[in-house]
């Protein structure tokens, strides 16, 4: 099936990209391709966000940050 990326609209572009992640993300889940420590990661990350010990970066901190770590 090819898909006429370049006549949809940018917003189902979106929609289709996090249907499809979802879809993915489930399958990866239950066929095992994600190590079960990355939910361990998960969870804790979430944990802080939820206690309110999380902390964040904006876009532009975050960018140079990991332009730091390839260059």
């Amino acid at each position: 099936m090819q898909l006429e990326l370049n006549q949809m609209p940018i917003g189902e572009k979106f929609l289709m990209m996090e249907q499809l992640w979802e879809s993915m993300s489930k399958d990866a889940q239950n066929n095992g391709f994600s190590p079960s420590w990355h939910f361990d990661v998960l969870d804790a990350r979430e944990k802080r966000v939820v206690e309110g010990t999380a902390t964040f970066s904006d876009l532009s901190e975050a960018r140079k940050r990991l332009q730091k770590l390839v260059l």
